[in-house]
């Protein structure tokens, strides 16, 4: 994480710590404030409501004094008594139950009508009111008035709304004073109390910021503060620790799965109950698009290729585990497809080519029974010319000599089947164990050669051997000997006379040498360059038999190149002949490399 990125959330963590401090503020203000607020007008009503029950007394205290007086309104009376009394500036008015003005300490020229007084109104609904007037239309001044409602009479009294006065109804500063110093001290312990609380989860929102973005979270035990919300926090790195150490270990079993199903012989795919691809291996994709008639653009396509209506419909009508094999046959392969549903309903497919296995046996019943054909030939023929000579006393010594000679040739083509019998066995069931080693081809054709020379001579066929010197290899001797002596007999036996042989070199790279051995002879019709690599297939079977073909050379050429690393393949020329092409690696460990297309060779 850059500087800027850090810089940014620690803006962001201290924006969070304020933000927190400003709202408990706020609140705590408002709370304040409004306490505060209504403390004020409470105390404020108080205090008016004394004032009020003080003239209250007085207008009490006056009403008394005047009932007992024999005079019905004695002025003397009502003058004396503002001037003993200890409120000062008091003044008294007293008014009749019509409004009319009966006397006024100020005693002015002109008398309004009262009724519609607040305070009047209010002491003869209530017995007792009081009002703040700012402009008294008497005297022009601001007065207090408190009226209180008798018989016959209604007496107001009055204070001045001076400065004496206001001071006296305000309200009590020192409580203002302490109740503001209360105020900034819990301000400062909510300021600590949230800048704690804002730290606290603002490194628990860094923690998980990096626990997001899959980086490294320090997991000190002081990360976070010693109180509730760090115990939390604590709680939650483990919780994550545990987490991570159970994720990497699924991830690392994860790998192990997906690294097995990628290297798996069968080809697997496991679905979600809404036929979602979960995980598919390669061979799956590969085997899905040889069944399916076209390309599968996403894998979640395959329900909809008809070879695989049985499993879909299985799929979508199943209740509960269970599982469904099916047999596919497509363009001459065959698969095994099967389909196992989980208890959530959850699926995998698997996919198996079975079609070597099939091949492999059919191939060997039918090697055990062209074994079986190929033995019984030379052993019959054997068999019937020796039991002519048991039964049959008066044969000439040349007839003798000739068949003698016959079930000699019988037994070397007995012998040679055997031969390469065993060396096709050996190649197929102990390839792994043939003994390789540094030989250089040239030196092995030209040796070839020599001991075919008499054979070659009488066919009249031409060798052209284009192999430069040297050509270096790590293989086995006696399997590249066979190589190359089987396709040299094959061209002496059925090719024909006065014919040229080419073997050439005509790439090589890093890994590979890239044979080929050519004829001009008769060559093989198209329809048989397929096959001529099976095991005792002929061309003309009666014909390779009466030449002493055993069927099994050009089997053993192929076994022989395969396990060199190579592969081989026939073709006719165009001028006419038969064209084997063939690769072989210079060391053993180039069998694992895929060789130069020969198609593409130029």
């Amino acid at each position: 994480m850059d500087t800027a990125s850090t810089l940014n959330d620690k803006t962001r963590f201290l924006t969070y710590s304020r933000k927190l401090f400003l709202s408990v503020l706020s609140l705590f203000l408002l709370f304040a404030g409004s306490l505060l607020l209504y403390q004020y007008h409470r105390e404020k009503e108080h205090k008016i409501e004394l004032l009020n029950v003080q003239l209250q007394d007085c207008n009490e205290e006056l009403y008394m004094l005047l009932k007992h007086t024999p005079d019905s309104l004695p002025i003397r009376v009502l003058d004396q008594y503002p001037r003993e009394h200890f409120i000062t500036d008091l003044r008294i008015t007293v008014i009749n139950r019509n409004g009319d003005v009966l006397y006024d300490t100020n005693k002015p020229s002109h008398w309004s009508n009262h009724l519609n007084r607040p305070e009047v109104e209010q002491a003869i609904l209530h017995r007792n009111g009081y009002d703040v007037r700012r402009t008294s239309e008497t005297t022009g001044l601001t007065y207090f008035y408190s009226a209180t409602c008798y018989d016959n009479l209604i007496i107001r009294s009055a204070l001045p709304y001076n400065i004496n006065l206001v001071q006296h109804l305000a309200a009590d500063q020192h409580y203002l004073w302490f109740t503001l110093t209360v105020s900034l001290l819990l301000i400062g312990v909510f300021y600590q109390y949230t800048s704690r609380l804002g730290t606290a989860v603002a490194r628990l929102r860094e923690f998980a910021m990096h626990a997001d973005r899959d980086e490294s979270v320090e997991t000190s035990p002081h990360l976070f503060p010693d109180n509730e919300l760090g115990a939390i926090s604590q709680h939650i790195v483990r919780i994550y620790l545990r987490l991570r150490e159970t994720k990497e270990a699924l991830y690392i079993e994860r790998e192990k799965l997906i690294m097995h199903l990628q290297s798996s012989h069968e080809g697997l795919g496991v679905f979600t109950r809404e036929k979602k691809e979960i995980l598919v291996n390669n061979l799956f994709t590969r085997y899905a698009n040889l069944i399916s008639d076209t390309n599968l653009s996403a894998t979640e396509d395959i329900f909809a290729v008809k070879e695989f209506e049985e499993i879909t419909d299985f799929i979508n009508h199943s209740l509960s585990e269970g599982r469904k094999r099916i047999d596919i046959n497509k363009d001459g392969r065959s698969f095994v497809a099967e389909c196992i549903v989980f208890q959530d309903m959850s699926f995998e497919i698997t996919i198996n080519d079975v079609t070597q296995e099939e091949e492999q046996n059919r191939l060997k019943r039918q090697l055990t029974q062209n074994i079986a054909h190929e033995l019984k030939t030379p052993v019959s023929s054997i068999q019937g010319y020796l039991e002519t000579l048991v039964n049959n006393d008066r044969i000439s010594d040349k007839q003798r000599r000739s068949f003698m000679e016959r079930c000699y040739a019988q037994s070397n083509r007995l012998s040679r089947l055997l031969r390469d019998i065993s060396v096709l066995t050996r190649m197929d069931e102990a390839a792994n164990m043939i003994d390789m080693e540094p030989l250089d081809l040239s030196v092995l054709i030209t040796s070839m050669l020599n001991e075919v020379s008499r054979e070659l001579e009488e066919k009249q066929i031409q060798v052209v051997n284009n192999l430069r010197p040297t050509m270096m290899l790590q293989g086995n001797y006696s399997l590249l000997y066979s190589v190359f002596r089987n396709l040299t007999d094959n061209t002496i036996t059925y090719a024909g006379t006065h014919i040229r042989i080419t073997i050439r070199c005509f790439r090589e790279d890093e890994h590979f040498y890239y044979i080929s051995f050519a004829d001009n002879g008769v060559g093989v019709p198209p329809e048989h360059l397929n096959r001529l690599f099976e095991r005792f297939y002929r061309v003309d079977k009666g014909r390779s038999r009466k030449l002493g073909g055993t069927g099994l050379g050009l089997a053993i050429v192929k076994n022989a190149v395969i396990i060199h690393g190579g592969t081989i393949s026939a073709k006719n020329t165009p001028g006419g002949g038969l064209e084997f092409v063939f690769t072989l690696a210079k060391h053993a460990a180039a069998s694992d490399t895929k060789p130069y297309d020969l198609k593409n060779k130029k």
